[in-house]
């Protein structure tokens, strides 16, 4: 009942029952399903944020790529092995769920106390041996979570639709878990809860048993055989809940499943002095917070070398274990708020109404303070942070406002003298490529004229970057203003100045010309500071290099010819690094590179402590190989096994291999999918203000409303519906602007509302293309090629999951969406060239 007529069935024995069981697909086996596939998403999103903790950004494409690799290589193991789809039912599902639920706490266990070190990949070969480790131990969990669903494709074809819809909405719930969870049991706490989640479907798998009634009757190894499962399964969740019950009370029974980062990363440096204490360590769903004390911490960027006075007492404030923010506990000397370049800003707006974007840890906010600011308005996106960062944000004068900034700007009507944009993040040399890959939506062309908006008419927005050699993100930061004032009618050569100390540099914009007054000021605060003009609408050059001397002025000269040239986009290519200004549509503040680093790269391979042994663009290219050349593995496995692993009755029965445009089909479909989920994930980030929120709320989405258009699918046009997924690909970008731009300033909750209504009818039609696709290979009795179909369908997903990351960074978000719409059309294509197929399935 639900499985294929014995007629259509090569891979299973004659006794039915024995293998599906009866009605197999029942309501324990849905919900067996429900729950594996909850947990493997859960456990899938959660290894992007561990990693990216733990490591870099670059591991979170990675881990999407890992996950469709397990997903691949179930169907195709199935296709090889077809004495896996004769086993049992109530064998096969529930030891295929308790190895998924094992391989969750191994493969975590592993990378996280064996860890791969990426300075060091350039010289020492082990270190690919163990990435390669790591990526074939963490796709295991989704292996085996694959394995099941391809086994309920493979044995229960007639219900695909069902089977499909199942797993999708599973997933659906999953990303609730992921975004949820965090932060009650953390982050490393999400591994044990996919786990025993993952042990309740095996529970729930062995509830299906058509022979329950008779298993007091099985005794020795065969009655092991059918209950081992179930007691490993009862096991697990055991093993699970005895921790996640500690860590609802704020403690773990298990400190060896803490997680542990990269020597490299700040966090880990601090915690090597003597006297250092974790104060606090606080999760959600979108970062790990750490505060610490110790006497290492000294952190006020920008001061000035001529400041000689005692620096206040200060705590360290960690985001994922780096880019740490001071949190000022003593302030006994005032004085050092004077050698700060943010000073500057006061001294020109005495008494300023200010308004301070992201303050972290409040040094911004106490330099305000301690320098007159009359008012201070300081919006913070992270709720974490507030109680963690001491007094800062309960002064009277301040107005905390937990909100990203994005959407604060959007929605507010006030107007301040003195805009702060803060340095959240710390120093990372550009060739090391580490944060290439993240997307920062606070330093884009649209969200400096938002900014600029908010300034009233004498007003001056102020923000610092990290200086590098050769000028790079201090030349983009200062492209960024350019970019930004020209873009409302102003005249950058006017209402831009630029000055530098020894590691950082300090761009002011002013809604209207500097005046002859403010620069003599500006000039007196640089020369009692020590630091270097180097740009204003005045400058001279022999004012530009003398207090930071450097062999030449580069600054002053890169920043004076970019805002003097008249092919400005000429200047951009023609540069060594990419320092064009980021846009929301391509919004990689951190992203330098171009393929002419190429060769200084190699050079450096093996000689320098950087990760990947250079730019990170260069780690997503690498990988995209990788998944090629396994991707395009996987695909072809199966034709050299085909005839290995059968009988000659087995083999002489099978029909004659599927069509070209079968293979094509799938493998658009699968290539097309994550070509439209991966840019709409980073498209969503501003919208939903996190990488998290925006990951999850997409794919829940998505999977959702594609688990309901699988269950239609049968009853709908294919050739009407892979048009229709064009269509609104295409279609969906333009939507996006209006409603975002009228819908920016509504709280969170309602954005993850109108989130999900837009994406909805999309997700809805992308579910349809797979199941309807498997009628289509029924109608034409070559349902022995399913298992294949779907690892042809995983395997372009894993490849089109780094190829869309890596596009993204080279051309932007909406250029990879029009491909993930050709993919589709590309789909369309084959149906249409299909004359012999049975129109029931393509006009229906």
């Amino acid at each position: 009942m639900g499985c294929r007529e014995e007629n259509q069935s090569i891979l299973i024995s004659p006794d039915r029952d024995e293998i599906c069981g009866v009605n197999s697909f029942d309501i324990y086996a849905k919900a067996g399903l429900f729950c594996i596939s909850a947990a493997s998403i859960a456990f899938e999103i959660n290894l992007t944020r561990l990693f990216s903790i733990a490591q870099f950004y670059h591991f979170a494409f990675m881990i999407v790529s890992t996950a469709l690799l397990g997903s691949a290589a179930s169907g195709i193991l199935l296709m090889i092995f077809p004495k896996l789809s004769r086993i049992s039912f109530k064998i096969f599902l529930p030891w295929a769920s308790v190895c998924a639920g094992i391989s969750m706490i191994g493969a975590y266990s592993f990378f996280n106390h064996v860890p791969f070190d990426s300075f060091s990949v350039s010289w020492d070969i082990r270190q690919v041996g163990l990435l390669i480790c790591d990526y074939l131990l963490l796709s295991m969990p989704f292996l085996f979570c694959g394995i099941a669903v391809s086994w309920l494709l493979n044995n229960c074809a007639e219900k695909s639709g069902e089977v499909y819809a199942v797993n999708l909405t599973g997933s659906a719930l999953g990303c609730f878990f992921a975004l949820a969870l965090p932060g009650m049991i953390g982050g490393d706490g999400i591994v044990l809860f996919c786990s025993g989640f993952t042990s309740i479907g095996a529970l729930l798998f062995c509830m299906n048993d058509p022979r329950r009634k008779m298993s007091a009757k099985i005794s020795g190894w065969k009655y092991a055989r059918h209950r081992l499962p179930f007691l490993t399964a009862i096991l697990l969740i055991l093993f699970s809940a005895i921790d996640l019950g500690f860590r609802f009370s704020g403690s773990s029974l298990y400190p060896w499943m803490s997680l542990n980062i990269s020597p490299y990363k700040g966090l880990s440096n601090v915690m090597q002095f003597p006297d250092t204490k974790m104060l606090a360590e606080k999760w959600n769903a979108f970062s790990r917070i750490n505060l610490v004390e110790s006497s290492a911490i000294r952190s006020l960027p920008g001061l000035s070398y001529r400041y000689q006075l005692q620096l206040p007492i200060e705590h360290g404030l960690f985001i994922d274990g780096d880019d740490m923010s001071p949190v000022l506990i003593s302030i006994e000397n005032r004085e050092f708020s004077d050698y700060l370049p943010h000073a500057l800003a006061f001294k020109l707006r005495p008494g300023a109404n200010t308004l301070i974007l992201e303050p972290r840890g409040g040094l911004d906010i106490w330099t305000a303070l301690l320098q007159g600011s009359s008012h201070i308005t300081a919006v913070e996106q992270n709720p974490l942070i507030v109680p963690l960062a001491g007094k800062a944000y309960a002064n009277e004068q301040v107005r905390t406002i937990v909100e990203f900034e994005r959407s604060y700007l959007k929605r507010s009507r006030d107007k301040y003298d003195v805009i702060v944009i803060s340095l959240a993040s710390g120093y990372h040399p550009i060739q090391s490529g580490a944060y290439s890959l993240a997307e920062d939506y606070r330093y884009t062309v649209e969200a400096m004229v938002d900014s600029i908006d908010h300034l009233n008419g004498e007003g001056i927005l102020f923000f610092m970057r990290w200086l590098q050699y050769p000028p790079s993100e201090d030349l983009r930061a200062f492209a960024l203003a350019v970019e930004a004032l020209e873009r409302i009618g102003g005249e950058p050569q006017t209402q831009i100045v630029a000055f530098r100390g020894y590691n950082t540099s300090t761009i002011m914009i002013k809604r209207t010309p500097f005046t002859p007054a403010e620069m003599t000021m500006i000039r007196s605060f640089l020369d009692e500071n020590a630091f270097d003009l180097s740009y204003s609408p005045d400058v001279q050059p022999e004012e530009t290099n003398r207090y930071n001397i450097l062999p030449q002025s580069v600054y002053y000269q890169t920043y004076s010819r970019l805002i003097e040239t008249e092919d400005r986009r000429s200047y951009y290519s023609e540069y060594p690094y990419d320092i064009s200004p980021p846009t929301d549509d391509h919004p990689f503040m951190g992203h330098y590179f171009k393929w002419g680093q190429t060769g200084q790269i190699m050079a450096e391979w093996g000689k320098t402590w950087q990760p990947f042994g250079g730019a990170g663009y260069l780690a997503i290219v690498g990988l995209l190989l990788i998944t090629v050349v396994i991707g395009s593995g996987l695909v072809i496995l199966p034709w050299v096994f085909t005839k290995r692993w059968r009988t000659e009755s087995e083999y002489s029965a099978m029909p004659r291999r599927a069509n070209w445009r079968h293979f094509t089909y799938f493998a658009c479909i699968g290539f097309g999918y994550l070509l439209v989920e991966i840019p709409l994930i980073q498209k969503f980030i501003l919208f939903l203000e996190q990488p998290a929120y925006a990951f999850t709320i997409i794919l829940l989405a998505i999977l959702f409303f594609s688990g309901c258009g699988s269950l239609l699918a049968h009853k709908l046009s294919l050739k009407k519906c892979l048009l229709g997924v064009v269509v609104l690909i295409l279609f969906l970008p333009l939507l996006m602007s209006l409603v975002v731009e009228m819908t920016f300033g509504l709280s969170l909750g309602w954005r993850m509302g109108i989130t999900i209504m837009l994406v909805a009818p999309m997700g809805f039609l992308m579910g349809i293309p797979f199941p309807a696709g498997l009628r289509w290979i029924l109608e034409k009795n070559y349902s022995v090629y399913i298992p294949w179909f779907w690892g042809i369908n995983g395997a372009a997903s894993v490849i089109s999951s780094i190829l869309a990351a890596m596009l993204a960074l080279s051309f932007g978000f909406s250029w990879v969406l029009r491909m993930g719409a050709g993919m589709y059309l590309l789909g369309w294509l084959m149906v249409s060239w299909a004359d012999h197929l049975a129109p029931t399935v393509l006009h229906r």
